[in-house]
This record gives structure tokens, C-alpha cells and sequence, in this order.
């Protein structure tokens, strides 16, 4: 394979190892919205130019290593985007203090992982010091410090960013009251929050604030896709979401604002499998309803780097991912959305085909609409971890595309095969 010419490349980071493989991937640029991989690429020995770190030549099917830091490249161009998969495990140069809202949650322990081991400090912002305790041990996380509620606003206060993960699960039958509590619990926290990083002086003022949202945002369809641009749905999950973004929305205009909104969210030990998987194991598995509904999922891991690439890309901000530029007293306001989705959502009835098959498994047993509604009422909405069983919708990550994100698991077979095996 010969790159053109005309491209050029600059060096990926410093190896956290120094010895390690290079893998290459290629893609074309279909659209914007959507990347197809076109083929693995193993490197034997790159040209080089002297002008500039230009390739001149690649040599397929062989397999280089190197001690040096600066032989693999990030290439990018309106066709082809070539990059280390090693570039994603390099741990960065600059460590941060993160304070995460909502970390003993399905999202959060991962999350708390992964910057624990890229040697970042963090706060866990909790309210219950011995839930938190027994996630996160002083010998197994020495660089992770509970933080009870009282001290929530002085630790935001010096921290370099701020992720907020909290919120009541929906998976449950709603009554008036769990319906105010999911409200309540996503609005008050983040309430909690932006008030104590307004508050803060400005040089102990967090640079970015990362908070969650949820493609409930977009309302269902089974027949229209959404993407960041896309107006809010008019149902009480969409209503939930608008508040708990306009609410992060208040953050002070000098920090950097990123909303993800998450899809369904897939790994092993929580979320829509754990409830899944036990009725697939007794021969009772099945779509619900026609199993037409869409079903946009991520894998949790792609989820959490997502969101550590928020966290130190500044490229993850207004003008770059092209939200409404906001002004405040002659202040530029840097926020934007990204989708928390795999570039490839499903329907509901491909998610159980596929999983049945990985479990050996049948995917026969439906659940008529009306039974699920019957037993879970208007909670029939978020029956699995906040899927609109009946409906669901097709929500691209575009955003996240446009700006480089490597996704793991771009496909649902791809991410069921690594959970389950």
C-alpha cells in the first residue's frame, strides 16, 4: 500500500512501554457520519521522508518493533485515516485530579479504573464513604480519595476537571414518585456540582466538565436516525433530559462543557445483559414487542474512553463539534454534545439473534406488547436500562466520528463476542 504523497503525519505519543507492537488500521471516509474499515495493516518498515515526518511508502504484512517513541504516525486526510492501536494505550504525560459524581455506578467503577491506571488522581464524590471504600480499597487504589457529600464543593475546588455520572436507575415501574426521583436526582446533583465549580476561584476552577445525558433526549422512532443535531422528542424521558443538560449548560462560561449522551450501555457484570443473559441461560429469551425497535448500544469500555478522550481533548469543545456558539457578558462559552453510541446500532430482534447464538441459545420466546405493558405501565419505557422496549431509536455517534475517536467495538457482534467469551 502506497500513501499518497501529499499526506503528512505527526508523531503519536510516547510509548508507556518501550517495546510494542504497531498495528495499522485504515479507513475510508464514507460520509460524515459514518467510517468503514477496509483492512488491517501490519507494518514492516515505513519509509520515512526527512521533511517533516511525510510517508512516502508502506510495506504490508510483516511486523515491526521499535524502542524508538516516534516511529508510528497518526495520518489523516479527507480519505484515509491510519492509527496506532498501541497510541491508546499510552498513558499521558500529564496527570490530572478528576472528581466523578456517580462513581460506584455501572459506568463510574470502570471509569475510576481507567484513570487510576493511567495514573491520574481521583475524587470519588459519593454518598455512602463505605460503598465507595469497598469499590475502591486504599492498597488496590492508593490515587483514588472518598469524598463524602459535605466535602463535595472543596475538592471540586483545585480539581482539573469534573465528571458527573449520578442519577437514579429508570429501570423500574414508574409511579409519581420514582418519576420525581429521576428528575430530581440528575437535576439536584448537577445542580450540586456546577454550583461549587462556579464558586470556585479562578485559579482552583476545573478546566472541562464532563457531564451525562442519555439519547432519551432524541424521543423514539423507529424510522428516523439521530445524531447530535437532532431536536429533542417530546416524551417525560426527554423532558428529563433537557433539564439535566440546560442545568449543566449553567457552568461557568471559562470551563470547557462536554454533554455525552449514553445509549445502552453493554458489558458483563450490569446493564441491559446482566438482565438479559439469566433468561437467555433458562431457554426464555426473546425480543420484546416486534423486535423492530432500534436498540443503540456501546460497549462500557468505548464508553469510558470516550470519555477520558473529553477529558483531555480540547477538541471535544463548541466550535470544534459544532453546537451553538453562547454568549455571556462578551465571554465564549465552549460546550458541545456528543453521542455515547456505537457507530453501528441494531435491532432489538439482531441483538437477541446474535446473543442467543454466542450463549447457544435460542431467540424464540416474544413478549407481546401488551403483557409488557400490562406488568411495567409507562415503565415499559426503561424496562432494560433505560431501552424503550416498545419503540427505541437510531442514534449515530457523528460527533465522536468526526473528531477521530476509535471505537473497540464498532459492531455488536465484535462487542458481545469479548463480553461473553
Amino acid at each position: 500500500m502506497v500513501v499518497p504523497p501529499h499526506l503528512h503525519a505527526t508523531p503519536c505519543p510516547p510509548s508507556s512501554s518501550s517495546l510494542h507492537q504497531h498495528r495499522w488500521h485504515a479507513f475510508r471516509l464514507l460520509s460524515s457520519s459514518q467510517q468503514l474499515p477496509l483492512l488491517r495493516l501490519r507494518l514492516l518498515s515505513p519509509a520515512f521522508s526527512k521533511k517533516a515526518g511525510k510517508i512516502d511508502a508502506w510495506r504490508v504484512g510483516g511486523l515491526r518493533e521499535s524502542r524508538s517513541n516516534n516511529v508510528c504516525f497518526y495520518v489523516n486526510s479527507r480519505r484515509i485515516n491510519i492509527a496506532c492501536e498501541a497510541a491508546n494505550e499510552v498513558k499521558p504525560t500529564c496527570n490530572m485530579i478528576v472528581s466523578i459524581t456517580g462513581a460506584t455506578g455501572f459506568i463510574g467503577t470502570r471509569l475510576v479504573e481507567r484513570l487510576a491506571s493511567d495514573g491520574h488522581r481521583v475524587r470519588v464524590l459519593t454518598r455512602s464513604a463505605s460503598t465507595a471504600r469497598s469499590l475502591f480499597p486504599v492498597k488496590q487504589y492508593p490515587g483514588v480519595e472518598i469524598v463524602e457529600e459535605s466535602d463535595w464543593v472543596s475538592c471540586i475546588h483545585g480539581s482539573t476537571a469534573v465528571v458527573n455520572l449520578a442519577g437514579t436507575p429508570i429501570s423500574t415501574r414508574w409511579s409519581p414518585e420514582i418519576k420525581d426521583d429521576i428528575m430530581r436526582s440528575r437535576v439536584g446533583v448537577t445542580t450540586k456540582v456546577v454550583e461549587a465549580i462556579n464558586a470556585a476561584p479562578k485559579d482552583l476552577m476545573p478546566s472541562v466538565f464532563v457531564s451525562a445525558t442519555a439519547v432519551g433526549f432524541y424521543g423514539t422512532s423507529q424510522t428516523h436516525v439521530f445524531d447530535e443535531s437532532s431536536p429533542a422528542g417530546k416524551d417525560y424521558l426527554a423532558e428529563v433530559c433537557r433539564e439535566w443538560e440546560s442545568t449543566a449548560e449553567k457552568v461557568d462560561c471559562h470551563v470547557r462543557l462536554v454533554l455525552i449522551r449514553i445509549g445502552i450501555v453493554l458489558d458483563k457484570d450490569g446493564g441491559a445483559l446482566a438482565k438479559m443473559i439469566p433468561l437467555f441461560k433458562i431457554f426464555a429469551g426473546g425480543p420484546a414487542g416486534s423486535g423492530k425497535q432500534w436498540f443503540s448500544w456501546v460497549h462500557r469500555d468505548d464508553l469510558v474512553s470516550l470519555i477520558v478522550e473529553a477529558l483531555s481533548n480540547p477538541s471535544y469543545k463548541e466550535r470544534e463539534i459544532g453546537m451553538r456558539l453562547t454568549i455571556l457578558n462578551t465571554r465564549t462559552c465552549y460546550q458541545g454534545v456528543v453521542n455515547g453510541t456505537a457507530p453501528h446500532p441494531v435491532r432489538l430482534a439482531e441483538l437477541c439473534d446474535q446473543l442467543g447464538a454466542i450463549l447457544g441459545r435460542p431467540s424464540w420466546l416474544s413478549i407481546p406488547d401488551f403483557f409488557v405493558q400490562a406488568v411495567f405501565g409507562e415503565g415499559s419505557y426503561v424496562v432494560i436500562c433505560g431501552f424503550n422496549v416498545l419503540e427505541g431509536q437510531c442514534v449515530l455517534p457523528r460527533k465522536a466520528l468526526e473528531l477521530g475517536f476509535m471505537f473497540k467495538y464498532r459492531y455488536l457482534a465484535d462487542a458481545l463476542k469479548a463480553i461473553l467469551s
